[in-house]
């Protein structure tokens, strides 16, 4: 599966009545914010637009002539080394660090919007998608006429690199199961697991931030990255300790933090998974690698409309206050 046009071809026909399934969602207006580039340290602007059914969540680089538009998709994917990057390696054109952004809208369930952006990076904010999150809270959402779409796992598919492992396997709803492993002890081993149709992002996921270690910030910025990089935007660890005056949002916050990056990650699927992501010390490009797995394999997915009845009993999602 190579492309927007084969993922459409999966999905499951059926007639469309408003009644007894789940519509799809985008903004009730625009909006916008700005924000400091993560690794560049410049000024970026943002700005979401409602979008019609079956547009799904794309990018503009409103900041080039000729504004090219970038699905948010698994396979338009160009770098996972420090974060979910989406461009155009021919052109050296490129949309990083998406991931907050993605789970922001993952968690509030919207499937159509217009992201302009003038910068080759999204704003990193707080280092967490809350804020996202209350842009989303400020205008509001609405329903289209159009049934919501998920892809349904069939059968277990795993993948494997350096030690890092994910696998999704059929499940009802959708859950991530995550564990992490660091040799600092203010991280140590930590895990958890969250089921997304009941609510629990914005108590328990929106808030976490990104968290990097000083030596690696250094480095980076010898490197000519993570210009941007604060103690206002991520929580940084110098050995065993927090340097973060604050201190930590959750005791666990890091497994919180891989959790959400794991769910905008997978939100590139184009639709929300129906299954269960086991995960273990994964990153963007194992993600990566278990959507690659996963959608090219025929006999492993099927992509249907997402019923009512398979909400029934769960709450409905709540939208972020920042």
């Amino acid at each position: 599966m190579n492309n927007i046009a084969d993922l459409g071809s999966a999905i499951t026909q059926t007639g469309f009545s408003g009644d007894g399934y789940v519509l799809q969602r985008t903004l009730k207006a625009s909006i916008g914010c700005a924000g400091v580039g993560l690794h560049s340290g410049q000024k970026i602007r943002i700005t979401l637009h409602p979008a019609p059914a079956d547009h799904g969540i794309v990018f503009r680089r409103t900041d080039l002539d000729d504004q090219p538009l970038f699905p948010a998709r698994y396979d338009g994917v160009i770098d996972t080394r420090l974060c979910t990057c989406l461009g155009d390696a021919a052109r050296g054109i490129k949309i990083g660090t998406i991931e907050h952004l993605m789970a922001a809208l993952a968690g509030t369930r919207i499937d159509n919007v217009l992201i302009d952006i003038d910068a080759d990076e999204v704003p990193v904010m707080d280092g967490s998608s809350a804020p996202f999150n209350f842009l989303i809270d400020c205008v509001g959402i609405e329903e289209l006429d159009a049934p919501r779409h998920v892809i349904e796992v069939l059968k277990p598919i795993e993948v494997e690199y350096n030690g890092c492992t994910a696998r999704v396997e059929p499940a009802n709803g959708f859950e991530i199961d995550f564990e992490i492993d660091f040799a600092s002890k203010a991280i140590a081993n930590q895990r958890m697991s969250v089921k997304f149709d009941d609510g629990v992002f914005v108590a328990d996921i929106a808030r976490a931030r990104t968290f990097g270690f000083l030596h690696e910030v250094e480095a980076m910025r010898s490197a000519g990255l993570a210009r941007g990089g604060s103690l206002d935007n991520a929580v940084v660890l110098s050995g065993d300790e927090v340097m973060n005056e604050e201190g930590l949002r959750y005791e666990d916050e890091f497994v919180r933090h891989k959790i959400l990056d794991a769910l905008g990650d997978l939100y590139t699927a184009g639709n929300q998974l129906q299954g269960k992501v086991t995960a273990y010390k994964s990153g963007h490009h194992v993600n990566n690698l278990l959507l690659q797995a996963l959608l090219a394999d025929k006999d492993a997915y099927r992509v249907v409309p997402l019923t009512k009845a398979a909400l029934r009993g769960v709450s409905e999602p709540m939208l972020a206050t920042a």
